[in-house]
């Protein structure tokens, strides 16, 4: 079983070669992607369930013993952050294999798309299964690279000018986590994460502070949290609506995980726990302040993306097992109910043609399937019980709770109004692009539109003659004070920088229209099975803060053809316990 982790991270590197020898080749390449990623979910799987029965699975690569070598990791959240990650990516490959189906490579070129995105699932992976610091640097710098060009696809001005914010706020993040390694290795003498348990515990408390702040900001940086987080609205809604799902879905949650590790085995006894809380209040109000202010729908769900990380930071935060089970819990449930609304927007957008409340309406008649696929995981994101959305922040409100502390009684109102304020924000989006008329819609952006063709954001609504005429009968006053209230609303709202005009409708082929649904299913699935789900969570929780376990489980293992190694590989009288060298070496 040992002998298996690797392939989590090999078979899409190699598939992303194979793929990229076979240029132009359309099938070819589709094929080799869907089956390189079946293969991540199916080892995924089976990981998931070896580890809650049998324990974390350890690989010492080419045979070397910990700390000298690489020791690669597989636990319960890492087994179960795989398996989801490994689904969403499956599910968004099969969406844009429906988009290039119907607008050939324009929005995504087959002869990069394909590799690119399998580096991407490979950066990803190697980020979750790294048992040292500098691997997780480098998965880290595998999924930014492939991002980098996934972020650009199809050459356009907006996502030119967003790709370049984009790549400058990764490079300044890389450079920051790298010189965190640099003054880590420096302080301890080793990047190896097990050891660094040992020995970071034996600095003094300042440098361990400066140490966790240095690798906390690096992170911040990846995982969007305020104030690190000004780049994110203005760079994923410009992508491609694949490209812009799986980042949503899954690129922050890498940077959540890196600070999960950080908190719990590097920095276990580091008390910088009401810093986080205060992170996670502040990342909470100003990303909902952002989404309720916004007329596009794609730049509201990137300021629900910022908003609800303070939900993850929120419970690492606690640093009680209860916060970090709730905290696995809604990571898992966020990646995939973020990842699914961004599909349903896409869908959204082919039939309509935009993605702005001010042109948007009607949809309910014209696609009423997308607007159910997108009111379903409104809902859950929502937090309306009973789905996932509101367990995982049920479980976060009960372990504030049960620690008692102020400001985690403060959090809980905070969470409590937040997930109101993103409930209405969704809502009213949705009222906007589905319930009201298309035609009050078109006729309030045309005739604004009209009146200055030249700016840059999307014009407000303005209210038709018959709105403003009085009126002679209780239904016309009624219908005018409505257009009147809708108009004052959208007035007050903000469109994207880069707001592109009204586009032609277009054929939504099924295979998108699947792919969505099934993203829809499996968050269901979240709720149906959340019972199994959580209890899962909760062994991975208590494992967790115990960090004394993973560095037993790691240091204490000898290298052997069992494990994956190729020989034993271990230096003579070696203590990895200690670090010394005893007088057999």
């Amino acid at each position: 079983m040992i002998s298996l982790i690797p392939l989590v991270v090999l078979v899409p590197l190699g598939s992303a070669a194979l793929a990229l020898a076979l240029p132009g080749r359309r099938r070819a390449q589709q094929t080799i992607t869907v089956a390189a990623l079946a293969i991540v979910v199916a080892l995924s799987a089976v990981f998931m369930a070896w580890v809650d029965q049998h324990g974390t699975l350890v690989m010492q690569v080419g045979g070397w013993a910990a700390p000298f070598g690489i020791s690669l990791v597989v636990d319960r959240l890492s087994a179960l952050m795989l398996l989801i990650s490994a689904v969403v990516l499956l599910g968004v490959l099969l969406f844009s294999l429906g988009q290039g189906l119907a607008d050939g490579d324009d929005e995504t070129p087959v002869s990069i798309y394909y590799p690119t995105y399998l580096v991407l699932g490979a950066g990803v992976c190697n980020a979750f299964i790294a048992g040292d610091l500098f691997n997780l640097y480098v998965g880290f710098e595998i999924l930014l690279v492939a991002s980098y060009v996934l972020i650009t696809l199809g050459g356009t001005g907006p996502r030119i000018r967003a790709g370049v914010t984009y790549v400058v706020v990764s490079l300044v993040s890389s450079i920051l986590f790298l010189a965190s390694i640099a003054l880590i290795y420096a302080a301890t003498g080793t990047v190896n994460i097990a050891q660094l348990t040992l020995r970071i515990a034996e600095l003094p408390s300042n440098l361990q502070l400066l140490l966790n702040l240095a690798l906390l900001i690096a992170f911040g940086v990846k995982a969007a949290v305020f104030p690190l987080a000004f780049w994110l609205p203005d760079s994923y809604p410009t992508a491609p609506a694949p490209v812009t799902a799986v980042f949503a879905g899954l690129l922050t949650k890498v940077g959540v995980y890196a600070i999960i590790r950080s908190q719990t085995q590097l920095f276990p006894f580091s008390n910088i726990d009401k810093l986080l809380l205060v992170i996670a209040a502040l990342t909470l109000l100003v990303g909902i302040l952002g989404a309720v202010s916004q007329l596009d729908i794609k730049r509201l769900l990137s300021f629900t993306l910022i908003s609800h990380i303070g939900y993850l930071i929120f419970g690492i935060g606690l640093s009680t097992s209860m916060g970090y089970a709730a905290t696995i819990f809604y990571i898992s449930h966020h990646i995939v109910v973020q990842t699914t609304l961004f599909l349903a927007v896409g869908l959204l957008e082919r039939h309509a043609g935009t993605t702005s409340l001010t042109s948007l309406g009607g949809m309910l008649r014209a696609a009423p399937f997308v607007a159910v696929l997108f009111f379903i995981p409104m809902l859950n994101l929502g937090g309306i019980p009973p789905f996932s959305g509101f367990i995982g922040k049920l479980g976060l409100f009960t372990a504030a709770a049960d620690l008692g502390t102020p400001g985690a009684y403060w959090l809980i109102g905070v969470g409590a109004l937040v997930s109101l304020l993103t409930l209405y924000a969704l809502a009213r989006a949705w009222t906007l692009a589905f319930w009201r008329p298309r035609d009050t819609a078109l006729a309030g952006s045309t005739s604004t539109a009209a009146t200055s063709p030249t700016t840059a954001t999307a014009p407000t609504p303005t209210i038709t003659a018959t709105a403003a005429t009085p009126a002679t009968s209780g239904g016309s006053t009624e219908a005018a004070m409505l257009k009147g209230r809708e108009a004052a609303l959208l007035e007050h709202l903000h469109d994207a920088p880069d707001a592109l005009p009204l586009r032609d409708q277009r054929d939504t082929p099924t295979l998108m229209v699947a792919a969505t649904t099934g993203m829809v299913i499996f968050s269901l699935l979240l709720t149906v099975f959340a019972g199994p789900l959580y209890d899962y969570a909760t062994r991975a929780g208590e494992r967790i803060v115990e960090p004394g376990i993973l560095v037993a489980e790691v240091l204490e293992q000898q290298t052997s053809a069992g494990n994956g190694g190729s020989g034993e590989t271990v230096v003579e009288g070696y203590d990895p316990l200690s670090g010394e060298v005893g007088e057999g070496s």
